[in-house]
């Protein structure tokens, strides 16, 4: 152990007999609370599904039990969640998909978030611009939908079943239509006044939003699905689809065309890792920005976070230092690998870590000092992993931006175009994360798959905008760390930094615990719930092969896991 791990464990160790002799408790904070749902992971013994929706759940595991495998089940998943949760994901949409291929032992990113349509003019989106703040909430914020390319392409590399099998029960539920919940009314509700006349006649009714309780019913989104189960990906990307787009945009003023939409790719990358204390945490690669999350943990490796306590003010104060560091590691760093790649063997090295982890002052909070780059977030997202019998995995995380995205429904499609433009940072005019036209659209979707001995062990995520790569390494550190199970450590309350100088504390923190936290000099602002996230883990038999699995969907939303 370096020198410098030494003295931090020491901190620790001062930490912790301090926060021992405060409290009494070694793993303060009300973790074991049962917020309405029991503690305990779904368990399964041929497969998992977890999901924001419970009708998606369901979806996936219907194609897994009809001899599917975990890709064909994760095209059938986000097509429903894009019926059920229509407000977060769907045909008009992007992410990010970490995926593991069993046969070939082989993890793979898959990136759907498409590139900047070509005719973007970033200054638009800012200052002296006229109406520049309703372009980024309009048809301006339309960026080159990229989900359904992904969907086809891992059907048509990795799929066992017909394309066409796929999609039935997304096509069903759109028809026959599905009861409202008080999440997707809210959502409606909140939206309503701003969606175009297409989209007010799908989920009003006598010119009102569709209230909880009322039937949602979508027959253009089941004729859009049936289009591209028939057709492919090509009916979106050149086909009947893409020029109703095209045409849609051409009316509205947006700057996505048809040759945005040929000309796109779902790309495959290598995904990133590092090792956190003997197991290998792997994540999206740039184009992606979810290398902060790898950052996060590497900073945390330094010290003895079981010896803190989870969740102590100690503990929390190193990770909110740390998490602060990463985002600016992010605003600094986060380019296009082919333009601009971030510098990746220096960020994700020990010598690197121990160099920041050894200006952190373990008293007293630091200001945050931003690299003159505002970044904003996506609000509206949604994830979902699901693994196979035969140990394939797929952890997806998909969003429309903003909920409903640009709040446009395409006429006669049933089909919500993104906003992801918005979330572009345009200050100053030409940092890395601008709008620059034809680049790749940098996302902060962070989904994870976690190896021990060389096998998938744990795969999760969660949307949350810059949220997301915090939570993540937070659930990993439960996991790792202080041995937690895949629901207890998705369930753990947890914080986040957020701009311009604040801790984000969930309201299940206690109240002391906050203010130690406000007294180490932290701006503590108390919030009911960070991200949604799903996760599962896997066990193996004496073979090797998976022999069960255990899955979690968060108490912070209205998901399911459900093994078989």
């Amino acid at each position: 152990m370096s020198g410098k791990k030494i003295f931090v464990s020491l901190i620790a160790l001062v930490a912790l007999v301090s926060f021992k002799s405060s409290q009494g408790a070694l793993h303060p904070g009300r973790e074991a609370q049962n917020l309405g749902r029991k503690l305990t992971p779904a368990v399964g013994t041929k497969g998992m599904v977890s999901s924001a929706h419970p009708l998606a759940t369901q979806a996936g595991l219907d194609i897994l039990k009809a001899g599917g495998n975990a890709f064909d089940a994760a095209v059938a998943i986000a097509a429903m969640l894009n019926v059920v949760e229509p407000m977060n994901s769907g045909i008009g949409g992007y992410g990010t998909i970490l995926v593991y291929e069993a046969e070939k032992r082989n993890a793979r990113f898959l990136d759907s978030s498409g590139k900047i349509p070509i005719n973007v003019d970033s200054d638009a989106f800012r200052p002296p611009t006229p109406n520049y703040k309703d372009n980024r909430r309009g048809p301006k914020a339309v960026s080159t939908p990229g989900n359904v390319n992904a969907w086809w392409a891992m059907s048509s590399e990795y799929g066992k079943l017909k394309w066409s099998e796929l999609f039935k029960s997304a096509i069903k539920t759109a028809e026959q239509g599905f009861e409202v919940k008080e999440r997707l009314a809210r959502s409606i509700e909140y939206a309503f006044s701003e969606f175009n006349e297409h989209g007010q006649e799908v989920y009003g009714k006598e010119g009102k939003p569709l209230g909880k309780g009322d039937v949602l019913v979508q027959k253009d989104l089941a004729k859009s699905l049936g289009l591209i189960a028939e057709q492919g990906a090509k009916a979106v990307y050149g086909g009947k689809l893409g020029k109703i787009i095209d045409k849609a945009m051409r009316e509205s003023g947006g700057f996505l065309t048809i040759e945005d939409l040929v000309a796109d790719r779902a790309e495959w990358w290598k995904p990133i890792s590092i090792n956190y204390r003997g197991y290998k945490v792997a994540t999206a690669s740039p184009p992606s920005t979810a290398f902060p999350s790898l950052i996060r943990l590497g900073l945390m490796s330094c010290f003895d976070n079981f010896r803190l306590g989870h969740n102590s003010p100690d503990y929390l104060h190193f990770f909110a230092e740390a998490t602060k560091h990463a985002f600016w590691c992010r605003l600094a760093h986060a380019g296009d690998p082919e333009i601009n790649p971030p510098p990746l063997e220096k960020l994700l090295s020990e010598e690197y870590w121990e160099d920041v982890v050894s200006k952190i002052d373990h008293k007293k909070a630091k200001p945050f000092s931003p690299p003159r780059i505002v970044v904003k977030q996506e609000k509206n997202t949604t994830h979902f992993v699901v693994a196979d019998r035969w140990g394939n995995i797929v952890s997806a995380t998909q969003t429309l931006g903003n909920s409903f995205g640009c709040r446009i429904m395409v006429e006669g499609t049933g089909i919500w175009l993104n906003n992801s433009l918005a979330y572009c940072t345009f200050e100053p005019k030409g940092n890395p994360m601008d709008a620059h036209a034809g680049h790749r659209k940098l996302s902060g979707d962070c989904p994870t798959i976690i190896f021990k001995n060389g096998k998938p062990w744990a795969a999760l995520g969660t949307p949350g905008g810059h949220t997301i790569g915090q939570t993540v390494p937070q659930m990993v550190m439960n996991l790792i760390d202080f041995k937690m199970d895949i629901q207890k450590a998705i369930a753990a309350p947890r914080i986040s930094f957020a701009e311009p100088d604040l801790i984000l504390v969930e309201n299940r923190i206690e109240a002391s615990i906050q203010n130690a936290l406000r007294e180490k000099g932290h701006n503590v602002r108390e919030v009911r719930g960070l991200g949604n996230a799903h996760g599962l883990m896997i066990e193996y038999d004496a073979e090797g092969k998976p022999a069960r699995f255990y899955g979690a969907a968060d108490v912070r939303g209205n998901g399911l896991a459900k093994g078989y």
